[in-house]
C-alpha cells in the first residue's frame, strides 16, 4: 500500500520529497499501527547527522568559487594548456570541467558557471551551438565524480560508507572519463577538419606546465619533509606561505584554485580533517582567495551567495529528510526484503545484477534528481549488493555515474535544461546535441561497473 500511495502522488505531479513524506504519513494514518508523530521524528533524525554538514559547506564553496571570478582563471589556464590542439576549445571545455569539478562537487554548478563562459567562447570561434552544448553537458558530469562530490556525501551517509573512500574512488574514473571525452573531441575535430583556436605559444604553454608541476610537486614536497621528520602542522603552514609567495612572484593563473582538491584529498587521507571539516576548509580557502588574494569577492556578492546556498541546502536536506522516513517505512513494511528476494530469485550472479541495476538507475535518473534517486534506491539495492559481495564503495561510484548520465536526459534532466537556456536552444535540439556524448559516458560506465579493482585500489591504500 505504501508503494501505491507513493506512485499516486508522483503520478499527480507532486514533488518527490513531498510524495515520499506524504505517502509515509497516509500509510501510517490508514494502518493505524504507528502514531503520525513518527513521520516528523524520523525526518528530523534523518538529517541530524554530522556527515551531512558537509552538504551546505561544499555548496557554499562551489558558489564562492563560481562568483569570485575564479572560473575565468580556470578557463584561461585550460586555454593555455590545450587550446592550441585541434578542436581546441572542446579540449579546454573538458580540462576546465576537470579542474572546476575539484571545487564545486555538482554537475549543475559546472554547467551553469564554467559552461556559460565555454559555450559563449565556442560559438564566437565558429563552433556550432550543438557541439558546444554537447561537450559542455558531457564534461559537467565530471563534477560529482571527481572529488569533492555532493552525491558521494549523500550516498556515504545513506549507505554508512566512508566518504573519504568514495572521494578517492572517484579520482581515476573521473580522469578516465575526461580522457575519453577528449578523444571524442579529437574525433570530431578530425572529421570536421578543425584546427586549434589559439596559436601555439611555447612560453604560454610552458607556464601552464609549470603551474601543473607546482600543483603536483607541492604535496609531494610536503610529504617528503614530513617523512623526514619535520613537524606536520608547521610544514603545511610554511608550505602554504611558500605557495602564496610563489603565486605573487610569478603571477600564476590558476595554481591556487587548482590546489583546492589537492588540499581536500591530502587533508582527508592524512587524517588532518574529516570530509565534513574538509568542506569547511574549502569554504575558508575560497573566501581567502576571493576576499583577500584576488579581491574579486565583495560583501554584497557574499551575502547573495550565502542566500543561494541556504536555498539549495534546504532543498537537498528536505529531500534527504523525506527519504529517511520513506526508506524506514520501506524496510519496516518488508518492501526492501521482498525486492531483494525477488532479484536474488532471478539471478545470483553479481554481473547480471549490476547490468539490471545500471538499467534501473539510468531509467530512474531520467525522472528524479540525484539526491532523491540516491535516497530512494540505496535502501532497496544496498542489501542485494551485500548478499552478492559487491563492494559498497564500488556500487556508490556506479550509482552516481548512472544518475549523472540521467541529468542529461529529458524529461527531468537539470543539466539539459540549464544548458538549453544558456545556449538559447530548444530542449529537443539540446537533447539531440547530447546524444553522441553518451558514447564515452556509457563506455566509462561499463568499464567502471565490471572492472572494480581498477577503481578500488586507490581508496584501499588509505582506508
Amino acid at each position: 500500500m505504501l508503494k501505491i500511495f507513493f506512485l499516486i502522488f508522483m503520478g499527480a505531479g507532486i514533488p518527490v520529497a513531498i510524495a515520499m513524506a506524504g505517502a509515509s504519513l497516509v500509510y501510517i494514518l490508514f494502518s493505524g499501527s504507528l502514531p503520525p508523530f513518527v513521520v516528523i521524528h524520523r525526518m528530523v533524525s534523518g538529517i541530524d547527522s554530522f556527515p551531512l554538514l558537509a552538504v551546505p559547506f561544499f555548496i557554499l564553496a562551489g558558489n564562492l568559487m563560481n562568483n569570485a571570478g575564479i572560473t575565468t582563471r580556470i578557463y584561461n589556464f585550460a586555454l593555455a594548456l590545450v587550446g592550441w590542439l585541434k578542436g581546441g576549445l572542446g579540449h579546454v571545455n573538458v580540462v576546465g570541467s576537470v579542474i572546476f569539478a575539484g571545487m564545486s562537487g555538482t554537475a549543475i554548478a559546472d554547467a551553469a558557471g564554467l559552461g556559460t563562459i565555454e559555450i559563449r567562447a565556442m560559438k564566437e570561434h565558429g563552433y556550432s551551438s550543438e557541439f558546444a552544448v554537447g561537450v559542455t553537458a558531457a564534461s559537467a558530469t565530471l563534477g560529482p565524480i571527481i572529488p569533492p562530490s555532493l552525491p558521494f556525501v549523500i550516498y556515504g551517509m545513506m549507505a554508512n560508507v566512508s566518504i573519504g573512500s568514495l572521494f578517492l574512488a572517484g579520482l581515476l574514473p573521473g580522469l578516465m572519463l575526461a580522457l575519453l571525452m577528449m578523444l571524442t573531441v579529437a574525433y570530431f575535430a578530425h572529421k570536421n577538419k578543425w584546427g586549434g583556436d589559439i596559436h601555439f605559444s611555447g612560453s604560454r604553454f610552458g607556464k601552464a606546465l609549470v603551474e601543473l608541476a607546482v600543483v603536483a610537486g607541492w604535496p609531494l614536497a610536503l610529504w617528503g619533509l614530513i617523512q623526514a621528520g619535520a613537524p606536520p602542522q608547521l610544514t603545511v603552514f610554511l608550505g602554504l606561505v611558500a605557495l602564496f609567495v610563489l603565486d605573487k612572484i610569478f603571477s600564476f593563473e590558476a595554481v591556487l584554485p587548482i590546489m583546492t582538491p589537492v588540499l581536500l584529498i591530502g587533508g582527508m587521507t592524512t587524517g588532518l580533517f574529516t570530509p565534513t571539516e574538509g568542506a569547511i576548509a574549502a569554504c575558508v580557502w575560497a573566501m581567502v582567495l576571493g576576499f583577500a588574494w584576488y579581491r574579486t569577492l565583495k560583501f554584497r556578492m557574499f551575502v547573495k551567495v550565502c542566500l543561494d546556498t541556504v536555498e539549495t541546502t534546504a532543498t537537498v536536506l528536505f529531500i534527504v529528510a523525506a527519504a529517511s522516513i520513506f526508506g524506514w517505512m520501506l524496510t519496516a513494511t518488508g518492501v526492501t526484503a521482498g525486492i531483494a528476494e525477488w532479484v536474488l530469485g532471478l539471478t545470483q550472479e553479481a554481473w547480471v545484477f549490476l547490468l539490471l541495476a545500471n538499467l534501473l538507475m539510468l531509467f530512474v535518473g531520467c525522472f528524479l534528481e540525484p539526491t532523491a534517486a540516491i535516497t530512494i534506491l540505496v535502501p532497496i539495492l544496498l542489501p542485494i549488493t551485500q548478499k552478492l559481495g559487491i563492494d559498497p564503495v564500488h556500487f556508490g561510484l556506479v550509482m552516481v555515474l548512472n544518475l549523472m548520465i540521467g541529468l542529461l536526459h529529458p524529461p527531468m534532466g537539470m543539466v539539459l535544461f540549464v544548458l538549453a537556456r544558456v545556449a538559447k536552444l530548444s530542449v529537443e535540439r539540446t537533447t539531440m546535441a547530447i546524444l553522441p556524448w553518451l558514447v564515452p559516458l556509457l563506455v566509462s560506465l561499463g568499464i567502471i561497473t565490471y572492472f572494480p579493482k581498477a577503481v578500488l585500489w586507490l581508496p584501499k591504500m588509505f582506508y
